[in-house]
């Protein structure tokens, strides 16, 4: 399995630099370096079976491309592989002579309005399901399935947990039965003998991990005293946003999650920074058929990323934004989608020079 220390001792590294905000010109003093490249294979993995497509650490912050998946994602104008093209001088660190062939104008097309401005817009409802989730959040403790339940009363209905206790009666004396023809909805009786003769077994299994309501026998004659609905859809999307809630509170960036509590707007404003970036990224090659990946706003995007605009505002002048990047593709002159023979010749020609140049000095 190859490695990046791997990439770097046998010299298969074309492009390398540092990416992110220190690109972007949005770095902080405690920022984080990310490194990004392009490395090609060598020989007898790329003519084996052993095609190895990119090369990370194990944090994810160090990511290589092979040169044949960098050029299929520059095919499909993906944003990171593109901003590559287009990094800053202080932040490349190594560039092979044959990758100064790559050129991010020979890639440019409209396909940057779909995978600039449509990633972005994913990442306002990614901002705006951290908003929820910030100000929704789900009790630690889960609901049951009888939390869902409910019992006819007259020509309305009751919680099952206010029937039984205006009753007077307890869950375990209860059973329910199936009633034909008709979904989640089930007959209830009640045992109301000293001994509980009629052995029914309660509304649920156990409480805590049921996940159905359970059944009875029940003796030939006896009458229901009410009916009980189970809410099943409503508890399966209970079940989903719980689990998916408390996905969330264990994977997020704590670090990120606290800046978004500290400044009590309650939305990731690193997520909405990398909005505005990428949108007035698109509407900027739509315009000018140039990709800019050091920013000339810091000032405003730092802004953002402390938090000082209310959350509304940003979304609006993002769905804005949008509108505007979408007008300035309908006019660009930039081609439907890249050469795609061109970019596949230019990708054999600079392979060959690699392995041919290799063999020249092994």
């Amino acid at each position: 399995m190859l490695t990046i220390a791997d990439l770097r001792r046998q010299n298969l590294i074309l492009f390398e630099a540092i990416s992110g905000s220190r690109a972007y010109g949005t770095n902080l003093p405690h920022s984080d370096t990310d490194l990004k490249g392009v490395f090609i294979l060598p020989k007898d993995y790329f003519f084996g079976l052993g095609y190895v497509p990119q090369v990370a650490n194990e944090t994810n912050d160090e990511v290589f491309y092979e040169l044949r998946r960098f050029v299929e994602l520059l095919l499909k104008n993906n944003p990171t592989v593109l901003e590559l093209l287009g990094t800053p001088a202080d932040c490349i660190i190594h560039q092979h002579p044959l990758f100064e062939q790559f050129q991010a104008t020979d890639f440019l097309s409209k396909l940057c309005r779909q995978s600039f401005a449509e990633y972005a817009v994913a990442q306002i409802r990614k901002a705006k399901g951290l908003n929820k989730k910030i100000n929704h959040p789900e009790p630690p403790a889960r609901k049951s399935v009888l939390d869902f339940c409910y019992v006819t009363v007259g020509a309305g209905a009751q919680p099952i947990a206010a029937w039984l206790a205006r009753n007077g009666y307890e869950a375990p004396q209860c059973g329910l039965t199936n009633v034909p023809h008709l979904t989640d909805l089930y007959a209830l009786f009640v045992d109301v003998t000293p001994e509980r003769r009629h052995g029914y077994r309660g509304l649920v299994r156990d409480p805590e991990t049921s996940q159905d309501v359970l059944l009875s026998a029940v003796p030939k004659g006896e009458e229901p005293v009410a009916y009980l609905s189970f809410n099943r859809n409503g508890y399966s999307t209970y079940c989903r946003a719980f689990r998916e809630y408390w996905e969330w509170v264990e994977k997020r960036n704590a670090e990120r999650y606290q800046n978004t509590v500290q400044h009590g707007k309650n939305y990731d404003a690193k997520n909405m920074l990398h909005v505005f970036r990428l949108l007035q990224m698109a509407e900027e090659i739509a315009e000018t058929g140039h990709l800019h990946v050091r920013r000339p706003n810091r000032e405003f995007l730092l802004q953002i990323r402390r938090g000082e605009f209310e959350y509304e505002e940003l979304v609006a002048e993002a769905e804005q934004l949008v509108e505007r990047v979408e007008t300035a593709f309908a006019a660009s002159n930039l081609p439907a989608t890249p050469n795609k023979e061109a970019g596949e010749e230019l990708l054999r020609q600079v392979r060959q020079a690699f392995y041919s140049s290799s063999s020249a000095h092994s």
